[in-house]
C-alpha cells in the first residue's frame, strides 16, 4: 500500500497531525520535496513538536523515517531539529532515520542569496521563508549543487567548492555587494554539521524498493499545498518544488512505483501564509477573529496566516490536481463560535462568476462571492464518533464533501492526536 498524504489548497491544512494520527498503521513515512520553508505541528500524549525537515512519523518508535532525494536539506537545521526532538524525549537512530544519498545539500550561500533578494524586492516580495529554498532548488538544475551522498566523500566537495564559491561570489559580493562567502567557513560548516549525519545517509532507493516488493505500508509526506506547487500553484507566489501526490514516488526515490491512494487534507475554513492572490480573504475583525481561534500563525516562521472561509473553487481544483481518493477534513472544532459559516462559492471575474480556479491576472483580479450556513455554535472537540456531531455541523461536511467532489473519511475536533472522528 502506497499513500500519499497531500495538501489541497495553500498549505497549512494538518498534514502533520494527520500523518501522525494514521502513521500507526504504515511502515514507513516518506517526506518526498521541499526543506525546512514549513512546519508540521503535531501534539500527542508525548507533547508538542513542531517538524521542519523530519518526517512526522519520527515521533512513533516503531515507524522507519526517510528524507526522499526531492527534498532539499539545510544540514544546520536538520541537526538542530533532532537535537530538539531528542531533548523531548525522541529516539532518533539511523534505523529510524534514512536520509537519501541524491537528496540536496542547502547550503548557507542559499539562503544568504534568498534573503539578498527578498531585501532587493521590497515591497515587491515574494514572501520567502528565507530558508534558502528557491536558490538551492536553481544550483540543483543547473547541476552546481551538492548531494548529501557528497558528505561521505569530503575532500571531493572541497576540490569543487572553491569554484562554486568563485561562482556565488559574482552575484553575492560583485552583484549585491555583500561580503564574500569565504571556502574556510563553508568547510567547517560541512564539517561540523556534515559529519554527524554520515550514518544516516544511504540508497533510500534502494532501501524503499526492497521494501515496496515485500508489500510494506509506505506513506508520503507531502509539505505545503497545490498552490504552492512550483507547476501548478499560484505562480510566482509558489515554493520551487513539486507538492503534488503525483511527485511523491519520483520525490521519494521510487518513479516505478505507482500510488494507491492520495489523502487530501482539507482545514474547514481557509489559511494562507506568504505573499499571492487568496481571493477568500477575510479582513478586519471577521479576519483577526478566525486567526486567533485556529492559532493560525506560521509553524516555521511564526508569521501570521491570511485567514478566510471555505473556499469552494479553491478546494475543488485542489482536489481534482491531488487525485484525492478521499478527504481528511481538520479543525472543524475552530468554526464552533460562529453563528454563520462564510462560504466562498464562486468567484466573480471582469463582472462574471466563475466556478473554475483560474490563473494569473484573472486569479489575482478575482473577488469572492460569499454564502453563509448556519453554525452549529457547539463545543464538538469530544465528539468521537459522527452521531455525536450536531445536525449543523453535519449538514457543513456533508456541503463541503458534495461542492468539492470527494467523499470525507476523517474529521479532526482538535490537535490531540485522538480528537478525531471517522466518517465511514
Amino acid at each position: 500500500m502506497l499513500t500519499a498524504i497531500v495538501g489541497i489548497n495553500w498549505g497549512d491544512e494538518g498534514k502533520g497531525r494527520m500523518v501522525d494520527l494514521l502513521s500507526s498503521d504504515y511502515d514507513i513515512v516518506v517526506r518526498y520535496q521541499g526543506g525546512n520553508n514549513a512546519g508540521h505541528t503535531v501534539v500527542n500524549e508525548r507533547g508538542k513538536f513542531i517538524l521542519n525537515l523530519l518526517p512526522s512519523g519520527i515521533l512513533r518508535p516503531e515507524t522507519v523515517n526517510v528524507m526522499g532525494p526531492g527534498m532539499v536539506i539545510d544540514i544546520e537545521h536538520l541537526c538542530g531539529e533532532i537535537g530538539r526532538l531528542r531533548e523531548q524525549g525522541i529516539e532518533i537512530s539511523p534505523e529510524h532515520l534514512k536520509i537519501s544519498d541524491r537528496a540536496t545539500i542547502c547550503m548557507p550561500y542559499h539562503k544568504l542569496l534568498d534573503c539578498l533578494e527578498e531585501d532587493r524586492l521590497g515591497d515587491a516580495k515574494f514572501g520567502s521563508t528565507r530558508r534558502g529554498i528557491a536558490p538551492v532548488y536553481a544550483d540543483k538544475y543547473m547541476k552546481k549543487a551538492f548531494r548529501m551522498g557528497d558528505l561521505l566523500h569530503m575532500d571531493e566537495i572541497f576540490e569543487r567548492l572553491p569554484a562554486i564559491l568563485e561562482w556565488k561570489n559574482l552575484t553575492i559580493h560583485k552583484g549585491y555587494g555583500a561580503p564574500e562567502v569565504q571556502f574556510e567557513d563553508i568547510k567547517n560548516w560541512l564539517i561540523q554539521y556534515g559529519t554527524p549525519l554520515l550514518p544516516y545517509i544511504t540508497d533510500t532507493t534502494a532501501y524503499l524498493d526492497t521494501a515496496a516488493e515485500a508489500d510494506k505500508k509506505i506513506m508520503f509526506e507531502a509539505q505545503l499545498g497545490i498552490m504552492r506547487d512550483i507547476d501548478f500553484g499560484i505562480y510566482p507566489y509558489t515554493s520551487s518544488s513539486s507538492t503534488i501526490a503525483g511527485y511523491a514516488p519520483v520525490g521519494a526515490g521510487i518513479p516505478g512505483r505507482k500510488l494507491d491512494c492520495s489523502i487530501g487534507i482539507l482545514k474547514a475554513y481557509s489559511s494562507c501564509v506568504g505573499e499571492g492572490p487568496f481571493t477568500c480573504e477575510l479582513f478586519g475583525e471577521k479576519g483577526d477573529e478566525l486567526r486567533e481561534a485556529g492559532g493560525e500563525y506560521g509553524a516555521a516562521t511564526g508569521r501570521p496566516r491570511r485567514v478566510g472561509g471555505f473556499d469552494v473553487v479553491a478546494s475543488r481544483y485542489g482536489a481534482r490536481i491531488q487525485g484525492a481518493t478521499y478527504i481528511a477534513l481538520t479543525k472543524l472544532d475552530v468554526l464552533s463560535y460562529l453563528p454563520k459559516l462564510p462560504v466562498c462559492v464562486a468567484y466573480e471575474v471582469n463582472g462574471e462568476r466563475t466556478e473554475n480556479f483560474p490563473q494569473g491576472k484573472a486569479l489575482t483580479d478575482a473577488k469572492p462571492i460569499y454564502e453563509y450556513m448556519d453554525g452549529f455554535m457547539t463545543d464538538i472537540s469530544g465528539c468521537r464518533t459522527k452521531e455525536e456531531l450536531p445536525e449543523k455541523a453535519l449538514e457543513y461536511i456533508a456541503y463541503i464533501e458534495k461542492a468539492v467532489g470527494c467523499p470525507i473519511k476523517y474529521v479532526s475536533v482538535g490537535p490531540e492526536r485522538e480528537q478525531y472522528i471517522t466518517m465511514f
